[in-house]
């Protein structure tokens, strides 16, 4: 009877260990899915962002080892936050590389398509080759005559004419040079210069100005200004 009471008494002890172990090792089992999915879901992110794939590159030794990890122990919270912090700073990283590149190269691009006016580049012409009469009504010319490029009042009159470029702009004054006179060019032909020489033409072709010295903006402003054209265009420009 002893012998059989102790036999009975083994077999409910053996029976007891599986029933015991097996809810645990199932729940063992939860937690191991679970920490795996929360991994994979971050290891997604982080190939999609990385390589632009639809899925990470994850091969069977890949897999292999992530369930030795998760043997190990389910993974912390601050694993996946960092896997998602580091995935997170690439694709930033990737962005800024792929759009300030090509950002600062169209604005480049914009800038020598469509360069800033210069009223200077606007105001000055070389007058070898221009013809007075294809100026007449639509700009009032200003021919600036030295024997040399280097003659010190054409550079002091040529600085002149810059600094008030815009105010003889809005009078539709054109600024024509020529300081080679063994071109003999059609302008030298017509005013005869001898060494500098500044000419003040109206819109109707004639002369209204001759000076041998330089001359200010200001003073060719107020010159301009009382010719009768030029008080027609301020009443209509008031009127509009």
């Amino acid at each position: 009877m002893r012998l059989m009471r102790r036999v009975r008494l083994l077999q409910g002890r053996a029976f007891f260990a599986p029933s015991a172990g097996f809810p645990i090792a199932i729940t063992g089992m939860g937690h191991i899915f679970i920490a795996t999915g929360e991994l994979m879901k971050h290891l997604f992110v982080f190939g999609k962002n990385r390589f632009g794939l639809a899925e990470p590159r994850i091969g069977s030794a890949g897999i292999l080892g992530l369930a030795a990890l998760l043997a190990m122990g389910p993974p912390s919270a601050g694993l996946a936050q960092q896997a998602a912090a580091a995935a997170a700073e690439d694709a930033g990283v990737m962005t800024e590389e792929t759009t300030s590149p090509g950002a600062s190269d169209a604005e480049a691009l914009a800038e020598v398509a469509d360069p800033p006016a210069d009223p200077l580049v606007q105001l000055v012409r070389p007058g070898a080759s221009v013809d007075l009469d294809e100026l007449m009504w639509l700009h009032r010319p200003i021919v600036v005559f030295a024997d040399s490029p280097a003659d010190p009042r054409f550079h002091e009159q040529m600085e002149r004419l810059a600094d008030g470029a815009q105010a003889l702009l809005e009078r539709d004054v054109v600024v024509l040079t020529d300081t080679d006179p063994g071109v003999k060019s059609a302008l030298r032909k017509k005013l005869r210069p001898r060494g500098f020489m500044l000419v003040l033409i109206g819109k109707d072709g004639g002369v209204k100005l001759r000076k041998p010295q330089p001359w200010t903006v200001r003073e060719l402003s107020r010159t301009i200004d009382k010719f009768p054209s030029r008080l027609r265009e301020v009443e209509e420009r008031r009127g509009s």
